[in-house]
């Protein structure tokens, strides 16, 4: 009983729970069990333990007086999940309109991953990636959980043809560059590939020497040459040092990405720029020439090049001789190469001089045949005297070049073109192309010179044209044109005369103007000049001709009827004369000629 004496029955019969303990007992108690719980803010990742697992959700203890609830399917990359598990996890809200406690995993994870990729742009740290799929310019990298874009230049020290490849593929990668407004994160790979590249580099630069052969890989090519990755350095490779042969494009030999052996031909003091050769592996074409090879020796070979002055035919690959222009043709007038020849003919041509010292040579493709000039027939077939017909070639103030066959060239000089016609040029006579008839006049083998004539096809009609211009004879001329000095008459059969000014004078006393078509008397007549001179004021006025030479009144035209209606000196002396008649028709023939 005395154990029941001492037990105290008010401190026991308390009305309800919490009751019946003292004021420093219950602060006691509530110090003890807030103790027990973990202060939480919201919007921030902490850690829990997972406490319950079913097919709907996840139930998390995070010391909190309630535990959360988290969706299935926020753990599906956790297939193996169980209770005791650690976990991170994102506080959205502490108590919900039901008391719940609300949190997220994915959130979390994603605020993890944007931390994780904050560090790795500070601490330039290295992350493991995937490549998710193809974009415009680049490539989408899954970095823990956020999709980064990797461009297609920091993909590779080299450029990149086929992104494709990459697709689905794990990737190491730095973070470049992050962009908080719009949540966007630029990744290199690039940057890595560097770094290893440069201890090579270092080495390669180090050890780099003229002569040293390497290997390396076509990065890129152009039309002057192509770039070679020497292992993080990069060297060029001209055109010129590809082949021993002419090449156009380094793509007619080479491919991108081929790998080729090179030697080193130069470098500058700073080794940043490398000259490489390819063709120096080998011994040059020249050296390998036959000893049978030499001046005036037959070769065949391949045109691989035209130019102004001549072209380029390739012996072998590397062995080139020039063809000058004017080795292509015996004749004397130069024209262009690509007249005889084009890249791509396969030809026959001659040595003409030959240095292998300097690995030159001239060719030339007339010597397969003979000289024009040298042909024994030369001197009977083009005799002074033989006619013959010839192409114009080219025009000169002096005259004309006639060819007459390939190699074989005459002059006809401008005054004798036309035995009638006052030429000042031969263009007034003949353009180049025209073909024209023509007269050996003189032949000059060893000289190589002929002299030609086409009026000497026609008789001289200055010798008939004495009897028909008189001095003191008239005719009707139109004039042609006036200056100060005189006129120019156009005179019967397509002759020029010559009226000076003060024999222009008319009865009235005005003057004869250009295209008037009137009398004129001839007042000199010289064979030898070929010239006529006329006055138009000697028709009314007998002191206008020259006092030695009376007047001889002879006219192709009809005058003034005298008053008793006669027909006296209505005709010219020669004016009905069969042979003047033919002579007209012949000239005429000649000038169309």
């Amino acid at each position: 009983m005395s154990n029941n004496e001492d037990f105290n029955w008010d401190k026991f019969e308390t009305k309800g729970f919490g009751e019946g303990y003292t004021s420093a007992e219950r602060a006691e108690m509530e110090k003890l069990y807030d103790e027990t719980l973990t202060e939480i803010s919201e919007k921030e990742v902490i850690k829990g333990t997972v406490v319950g697992v079913n097919d709907k959700d996840v139930i998390i203890n995070i010391g909190f007086k309630s535990d959360g609830l988290v969706p299935r399917t926020e753990f599906r990359d956790l297939p193996d999940l169980k209770i005791g598990d650690e976990v991170e996890l994102f506080i959205e809200e502490q108590e919900n309109s039901l008391g719940q406690l609300v949190l997220s995993r994915k959130k979390a994870k994603m605020v993890r991953a944007w931390q994780d990729i904050e560090d790795a742009l500070e601490f330039d740290n290295v992350i493991e990636g995937l490549v998710k799929r193809r974009t415009k310019g680049g490539l989408i990298v899954d970095i823990y959980g956020v999709e980064a874009f990797l461009p297609g230049s920091q993909i590779d020290v080299k450029p990149i043809r086929d992104f494709d490849v990459y697709v689905g593929k794990k990737m190491e990668v730095k973070v470049v560059k992050i962009n908080h407004a719009n949540d966007n994160v630029v990744v290199s790979h690039k940057v890595l590939i560097e770094k290893d590249l440069e201890k090579q580099k270092a080495e390669i630069l180090n050890n780099l020497e003229k002569g040293q052969v390497l290997e390396g890989v076509i990065k890129n090519m152009t039309n002057f040459g192509v770039f070679i990755d020497l292992g993080g350095v990069d060297g060029l490779l001209h055109i010129t040092d590809i082949s021993w042969g002419r090449i156009n494009h380094p793509e007619e030999v080479l491919n991108l990405d081929d790998k080729v052996q090179v030697v080193v031909l130069d470098f500058d003091d700073d080794k940043k720029r490398i000259s490489l050769g390819m063709k120096q592996l080998t011994a040059h074409p020249w050296d390998s020439l036959s000893a049978e090879l030499e001046v005036g020796s037959k070769v065949k070979g391949r045109i691989v090049n035209v130019a102004d002055y001549g072209a380029f035919l390739e012996l072998a690959p590397g062995v080139e001789g020039l063809i000058h222009v004017s080795e292509m043709s015996w004749s004397q007038h130069l024209r262009n190469p690509a007249d005889f020849v084009k890249v791509g003919d396969e030809i026959e041509a001659v040595v003409l001089t030959l240095d292998k010292e300097d690995r030159k040579m001239s060719l030339g493709i007339k010597q397969l045949t003979e000289d024009p000039w040298t042909k024994q027939d030369m001197v009977t077939k083009y005799a002074v005297g033989t006619k013959h017909q010839g192409v114009v070639r080219n025009l000169t103030n002096f005259g004309l070049f006639l060819e007459l066959e390939e190699g074989i060239d005459g002059l006809v000089h401008v005054s004798d073109l036309s035995w009638t016609k006052k030429i000042k040029h031969p263009s007034e006579y003949v353009k180049v192309n025209d073909e024209l008839e023509v007269v050996v006049l003189e032949l000059d083998v060893d000289n190589r010179r002929l002299a030609l004539g086409h009026k000497q096809l026609e008789e001289n009609p200055w010798d008939t044209f004495e009897g028909v211009f008189p001095v003191g004879s008239t005719h009707k001329c139109t004039v042609v044109s006036k200056n100060d000095k005189g006129a120019v008459l156009e005179l019967p059969y397509g002759l020029e005369g010559f009226a000076t000014i003060k024999n222009l004078d008319k009865e009235d006393g005005s003057q004869v103007e250009v295209g008037d078509a009137v009398d004129f008397v001839v007042t000199e007549f010289s064979k030898d000049d070929k010239r006529i001179v006329l006055s138009h004021t000697a028709t009314f006025r007998e002191d206008a001709m020259p006092s030695k030479q009376p007047a001889k009144k002879t006219s192709s035209a009809p005058k003034k009827k005298p008053a008793g209606g006669g027909d006296a000196q209505e005709k010219s002396t020669l004016g009905d004369l069969d042979a003047l008649s033919a002579l007209k028709e012949k000239m005429e023939g000649g000038d169309k000629k």
